[in-house]
């Protein structure tokens, strides 16, 4: 047994998913520990502080900060209309007068007589905070939020796009090596999680932004494609905060690779469920993978409840590789040498000897695998 010391990439059809939901500012929590819930309903939510103007009425009126209040109409925490008068002069002749409306409408928040300004507020805005999966409440965090307990498939791809969402799955093409071509995406698939095969092109990623797709999951994409997409290069950032009006998850790795056989089955054996997705990841410290998650046992699969994964790999597992030269291969153990081994780098490290699914056998350091959890 060897320990291995990057996390697996997991492809698991049954296991027990937990997750945290918790807001970035305190607020109220709508759901109790035992409720049953829906993926968009919402379980907490929080009021966001209205945007502040801020008016000088003391100029507009033309008088000293100090007298401000004998002229304002409006007191600290009345309500106002945008364009109704607030403050205004005194005279017996209209066409004299000075007069100053509100910028918005909100309330308004202080009167300062020191400055002569007036804060005028918005009113607040509700940040709603899903469930993300259909699952139970098992614990409430006062305040912040839950977590949700759920058992079904889950599934982690190696690089991602777009936020969280969720859609129905379809399976666009009848093999995992076959691309994803625009003729693939119909009308009918907004709303919807549609898989590929080998590859997405920009074209086909661009039908499906137009159709209102909510996401694509295919084995690989070019990085030029990725980058025409954002109008950037991604670095090593977090991602999933991108803005592009679909969520887009890559299984395998960028160019054209094909769809792993056993990823693609347990998908298409969810066809037709709802499905949860996410394309954050991190590839750095604090790794975090873009996932599909789907409540409820596959369909037309015979398979038994998974809920601890191996942090150690053994001869016969299937591995991916996630660094160059053969970076996004998935391979099999055949070797795994106790003594450290010299490498290129001259540098002595514990390898392990990988079979690739066309039959060739290569050496890697071990700090280069991540086990595929099946």
């Amino acid at each position: 047994m060897a320990h291995a010391y990057t996390p697996g990439l997991k492809v698991v059809p049954l296991t027990l998913i937990r997750k945290k939901r918790l807001l970035p500012i305190p607020g109220k929590v709508l759901v109790k520990i035992g409720m049953e819930i829906d993926s968009n309903d919402i379980v907490a939510e929080a009021e966001l502080p209205g945007k502040v103007y801020s008016v000088n009425v003391a100029n507009r009126l033309g008088v000293e900060p100090s007298e401000l209040k004998n002229y304002m109409l409006k007191k600290e925490g009345d309500e106002v209309k945008k364009g109704e008068i607030v403050a205004e002069t005194k005279s017996f002749i209209k066409f004299l007068r000075s007069s100053v409306e509100s910028p918005i409408t909100g309330k308004i928040d202080s009167i300062s007589e020191i400055t002569g300004q007036v804060l005028f507020r918005e009113p607040p805005k509700i940040l709603p905070l899903k469930a993300y999966i259909k699952g139970k409440v098992v614990h409430i965090e006062e305040n912040f939020g839950v977590e949700i307990e759920t058992e079904g498939t889950f599934i982690q791809g190696i690089f991602g796009i777009g936020g969280e969402t969720n859609g129905q799955i379809r399976i666009a093409v009848d093999t995992p090596d076959e691309e994803l071509l625009p003729e693939h995406i119909h009308e009918t698939d907004k709303g919807k999680v549609i898989i590929g095969g080998r590859h997405a092109g920009l074209e086909t990623i661009k039908k499906a932004i137009r159709v209102g797709v909510s996401a694509i999951v295919v084995g690989g994409i070019h990085d030029k494609d990725l980058r025409q997409i954002l109008g950037y290069d991604i670095g090593v950032a977090v991602t999933g905060t991108e803005q592009i009006g679909i969520t887009l998850i890559v299984t395998e790795g960028f160019g054209q690779i094909p769809m792993a056989s056993y990823t693609f089955k347990l998908l298409k054996a969810r066809e037709g469920d709802k499905a949860s997705v996410s394309g954050a990841t991190q590839i750095r410290a604090g790794v975090m993978r873009p996932e599909i998650i789907v409540a409820g046992p596959p369909k037309n699969m015979d398979v038994k409840r998974k809920d601890e994964m191996r942090t150690w790999m053994e001869i016969g597992d299937r591995v991916r590789i996630i660094r160059e030269p053969f970076f996004g291969k998935i391979g099999k153990v055949t070797l795994l040498p106790p003594e450290p081994t010299e490498i290129d780098t001259e540098s002595k490290v514990r390898i392990l000897e990988v079979e690739l699914d066309d039959g060739t056998r290569v050496k890697i350091p071990r700090a280069n695998v991540e086990i595929f959890e099946e």
